[in-house]
């Protein structure tokens, strides 16, 4: 498992560098910025898939919602698109742009992103929601400044763990300041509160370091402090607690807090194989809260049945392999962190959307990416894998 730091390491020492010069035969060659590989267009494919899907399913799922706040069943399907184009117009700025310019960025979007999460304390500026304030309302836009705090978190993480002359054995070079800046987002976090993103954080962090070369040992007692702590927050409030219960016995309490999970494993069961057809569930009939956003999987397994759910969990596995490859491949060691922060996100959040639909994990309020009904989520999604479809063009060829 150190193989992954070696080479980091390597990549940042004199001499390795050195000695490449002298060797150019043997360096392997960087696909120019515009080329397009095979792994580039498989991901762009699985990507985009997503997004086409998760529009005809927010169309099916939401229209019932979007009749009765609306009287219209194209409202919240009109949103989304409108995000999925703004999505598609910054992902194809993010693919065009050069992965290493974002390194300049860094403390511009870091620093906007702890001021943007302070505001939702403000009066006024926050929007609460279900007993949680994660929406902050600018008068022409509203929108999840976690989003954009997540991102922010791995152009942080990759810029320090990658610097040359940081070696990752120096923790106060490296693990302090990454550790410092993961712990900030994730107290703001908590004060919406968030404990999903807050678990989708850590994750983060602790690949990126693993990535960089950290030693197991030192991750391993960070994986035991992260998960002690997580425990602590879960059982010492009631709801999450109930939560967590529910998922080793969800008939304990049918019509209060395990309604949504028990309405959801109904619906993935009653659509067999084939589904009972695109438009034709139930669930979305009021059956399952919030059946278009954080719950659409539930909508999918029902209308499309297990070829198509089955399908879903298959391309953000496809995602998760391919990102993987995308980072040993990357030029450098920033691409590279970039590749794995980014994948690890993607990757995490579908995890647990997925486990909480499935009744797998507890029910955390993450939205599944790329497909959920949420237009912040959508267009940060689509920009950010815009940065690792721009990671996959420069990636390194296996035939040099």
């Amino acid at each position: 498992m150190k193989a992954v730091g070696t080479l980091t390491r390597q990549a940042r020492s004199p001499k390795s560098r050195s000695s490449q010069s002298k060797a150019p035969a043997q360096r392997r060659a960087v696909v120019p910025a515009g080329q397009q590989s095979l792994l580039f267009i498989s991901l762009l494919v699985m990507v985009s898939a997503l997004v086409v899907l998760g529009l005809v399913m927010v169309l099916s799922a939401s229209a019932v919602v979007s009749i009765e706040h609306s009287g219209s069943a194209w409202s919240k399907f009109g949103r989304q698109a409108a995000s999925a184009g703004v999505g598609l117009i910054l992902m194809y700025v993010t693919i065009r742009i050069d992965y290493h310019h974002w390194r300049t960025l860094m403390a511009p979007v870091v620093v906007s992103s702890v001021f943007l999460l302070a505001l939702l304390a403000v009066p006024g500026f926050g929007v609460s929601q279900n007993n949680a304030t994660r929406w902050l309302d600018l008068g022409v836009i509203s929108f999840q400044p976690s989003e954009v705090a997540k991102l922010g978190l791995i152009f942080f993480a990759a810029d320090i763990l990658s610097r040359p002359r940081r070696d990752i054995r120096n923790a106060r070079a490296t693990l302090v300041p990454v550790l410092a800046c993961t712990t900030l987002f994730a107290v703001l976090f908590m004060l919406q509160p968030h404990f999903g993103n807050t678990l989708i954080l850590g994750m983060i962090a602790l690949t990126m370091l693993f990535w960089a070369g950290a030693s197991m040992r030192l991750l391993s007692v960070m994986t035991l402090v992260g998960v002690s702590l997580a425990g602590v927050v879960v059982w010492s409030t009631a709801w999450r607690r109930q939560r967590l219960l529910n998922v080793f016995d969800p008939w304990s309490d049918p019509d209060g807090s395990s309604y949504q999970l028990l309405q959801s494993l109904h619906a993935i069961t009653v659509g067999g194989i084939r589904g009972t057809g695109l438009g034709d569930g139930l669930a979305k009939w009021g059956f399952v809260p919030y059946a278009h956003s954080d719950f659409i999987f539930a909508v999918i397994a029902e209308e499309l049945g297990i070829l198509g759910a089955g399908a879903v969990i298959l391309l953000f596995l496809g995602i998760g392999v391919l990102g993987s490859v995308v980072a040993l491949k990357a030029p450098d060691p920033f691409g590279m962190l970039l590749a794995a922060g980014i994948t690890t996100w993607i990757f995490t959040q579908a995890f647990l959307n997925l486990g909480s639909v499935m009744g797998i994990v507890p029910t955390v309020g993450v939205t599944l990416p790329l497909l959920s009904h949420g237009g912040t989520s959508l267009v940060v999604m689509m920009a950010t894998t815009g940065i690792l479809l721009n990671v996959a063009r420069q990636a390194r060829r296996s035939d040099q």
